[in-house]
């Protein structure tokens, strides 16, 4: 799913779409195997795809292993969207 930013932002369940990219600990580039699946903190799971350019279900990872002073960041191309989001107008 397409979603501007203008849209995320006015969404009134942006809180699970947030969390929808964090996962508890810290999950390094070189911890994960193709096919790995980790949940996520608002409960749904992430695939990863492995097997030629990274990817995490839709998205492709652009860079991994960001230290942060809360954890790590692996950036990505779009935003992730939960199974069950529904887009709001």
């Amino acid at each position: 799913m397409d979603i501007t930013a203008e849209e995320l932002l006015a969404q009134p369940d942006l809180e699970s779409i947030l969390t929808y990219h964090v996962v508890p600990g810290e999950v390094l580039a070189g911890d994960l195997e193709d096919g790995q699946t980790v949940e996520t903190v608002n409960g749904e799971e992430l695939t990863f795809d492995l097997s030629g350019d990274p990817m995490v279900n839709d998205a492709a990872i652009t860079m991994t292993d960001i230290d942060a002073s809360n954890g790590v960041i692996h950036a990505i191309d779009t935003v992730l969207v939960p199974s069950d989001f529904e887009l709001q107008e």
